[in-house]
């Protein structure tokens, strides 16, 4: 893992979380970029100046929390980009050759009761970007203990799997495998490939609903420093994602969970 972007909004937890995002990227040796999207809308004639004045903002509210948090000798490289939200981090992702990217769940100041606010729920749902969500001021602490939640332990996509292979490599974690099966499970959702099998220590086999009811059922057992699961189409979140918004009485998690994107 070698670059990671970390978007930086207006929450009060903004700080502690770009905090942690230097400490995850110094225990690999990577750089990190603090970024901010903005848009603008405006009459003709004006733009450009409207541009100049916002660019300038935004570069001035970025430094201002990079001076405050203690960098540990990693490289930050501080960023800037003019247009939508998820197009323009995919175009951003894919020309800084981005390996990960860090999201607090509420990059706003919303209301309390939500978990995923959102900026972050678009982020999740609708780029494939592999994500790690870090919970409201959590401290930066070495994985080791993961949690791989499945419903379908198919794998097409290759790469699919690196940033939890990164993250084992890095903190010698032991990942556990919960495959939860599903009304709509078939025989070979449960065919464990070499690939996956090389990563895991135990596997579980569950009974539920959901992958999200299997992972409540399961939580606590295993006692995971990281929850991982799969951004698929119809996936871990299944309803809960269906709007970019999550409830904290639908899904919260007091801890960082990996999103990775689609295995097949």
């Amino acid at each position: 893992m070698k670059s990671i972007l970390v978007p930086v909004g207006s929450s009060k937890n903004a700080v502690s979380h770009l905090q942690y995002a230097v400490d995850f990227a110094k225990a690999f040796g990577a750089k990190l970029y603090v970024v901010q999207v903005y848009n603008v809308y405006t009459k003709a004639g004006t733009m450009m100046k409207v541009d100049h004045i916002l660019e300038r903002e935004s570069l001035s509210f970025l430094n201002g929390h990079v001076e405050k948090v203690n960098k540990r000798g990693v490289e930050v490289i501080v960023k800037t980009f003019k247009g939508k939200l998820v197009d323009t981090l995919e175009l951003a992702c894919k020309a800084l050759d981005v390996d990960l990217i860090i999201l607090e769940p509420r990059t706003n100041s919303v209301k309390d009761e939500v978990y995923l606010g959102k900026t972050s729920g678009k982020i999740v749902k609708q780029t494939n970007i592999p994500a790690l969500i870090v919970p409201e001021g959590y401290v930066y602490k070495p994985i080791v203990k993961i949690l791989l939640a499945l419903k379908s332990a198919i794998i097409k996509k290759e790469e699919a799997l690196i940033p939890l292979k990164s993250i084992k490599n890095q903190f010698k974690s032991v990942v556990n495998l919960l495959l939860v099966k599903t009304q709509f499970h078939v025989k070979e959702d449960f065919d464990v490939n070499d690939e996956l099998s090389g990563l895991i220590t135990n596997t579980t086999i569950s009974e539920n609903p959901t992958t999200y009811q299997g992972v409540l059922e399961h939580y606590k057992e295993n006692d995971p420093d990281l929850l991982c699961v799969v951004r698929r189409k119809r996936g871990f979140f299944v309803k809960k994602w269906e709007k970019n918004t999550i409830l904290k009485k639908d899904f919260s998690s007091h801890l960082p969970v990996l999103v990775l994107k689609g295995l097949k």
